[in-house]
């Protein structure tokens, strides 16, 4: 299925569409894990969808913080939209490189800031070259925008509340790593970092719940990978993964299928998992 909802995902056919629109914004959010080997703004530099604009995960954080692109402060994040001609009254659209990737980060951060009407590319660039659609290799003619924001707290957790949810069990703790980092079989690709997962987690892997052309599956088959997995869709749900980008694509999941209580935990394994205080679980316990 196609989906074309402004504010979760759009199909490349509405995107194209409505591409010259005079109050769309579309945003290249790609980001890659070190190991990956690529470069997301040289890549970025050399071919765009037209009129996009270079959406930097790592620059657009909390640099005071040693957690990797934590959510900035409230005026960083607006200074930076004003300066992408980012701001009220636009549709926005994110895309990535892989497909849907990072691209659901932002989408997240923009809900957190208060910004509803965005919505992720399904398929993402690569979906939208091998179709044959436009591409450019120009900045685009940028005018300042104002943006209000209203930060949405509920949407966030931080260790202290992820903490107590794991002890207490009254919400799911959803795990967007791989099963064998999940499990403890596999070394994370941080230094420093323990293996295994947050007590009484459940496992989502987050590339489950893509197609093989890396678009989203449709609301029913994303149900049945969360509940295949174990996880009580009764309970509000905290999602997590190594470091807050991949737990948007289940807090992405989430929503299309139509469950709202669902919050993020921003500092994800890069925080938990070099908390020696903090207790880790191995195996699928």
């Amino acid at each position: 299925m196609a989906y074309d909802d402004p504010k979760t995902l759009v199909s490349t056919e509405w995107l194209a569409k409505h591409l010259k629109d005079p109050d769309l914004r579309v945003l290249d959010a790609s980001w890659y894990l070190p190991t990956m080997n690529r470069n997301p703004k040289a890549e970025y530099d050399d071919a765009h969808i037209p009129g996009a604009r270079f959406f930097d995960i790592d620059e657009i954080s909390d640099l005071r913080s040693d957690l990797p692109h934590m959510i900035p402060p409230i005026e960083k994040f607006m200074s930076r939209c004003r300066a992408m001609g980012v701001g009220d009254g636009h549709q926005i659209v994110v895309y990535d490189g892989m497909g849907i990737f990072s691209a659901p980060r932002v989408w997240w951060m923009f809900k957190l800031m208060g910004q509803d009407n965005i919505a992720v590319l399904d398929g993402g660039f690569a979906k939208w070259q091998a179709e044959g659609r436009p591409i450019e290799d120009l900045p685009p003619m940028i005018r300042d925008r104002h943006m209000t924001v209203r930060r949405q707290n509920h949407m966030v957790k931080d260790v202290t509340q992820v903490s107590a949810a794991s002890k207490l069990r009254d919400h799911e703790i959803i795990d967007a790593r791989s099963a064998a980092r999940f499990r403890g079989d596999a070394a994370e690709p941080r230094p420093g970092l323990r293996a295994g997962h947050i007590p009484g987690a459940r496992n989502v892997y987050y590339a489950d719940l893509l197609n093989a052309d890396q678009t989203m599956k449709d609301p029913l088959a994303l149900k049945a990978v969360f509940e295949s997995a174990g996880v009580d869709l009764s309970k509000p749900a905290i999602t997590s993964c190594g470091s807050g980008v991949t737990a948007a694509i289940l807090s992405l999941a989430m929503t299309c299928f139509g469950k709202s209580d669902h919050s993020l935990y921003d500092g994800s394994w890069a925080e938990w998992g070099a908390f020696p205080t903090l207790p880790v679980a191995t195996g699928d316990d």
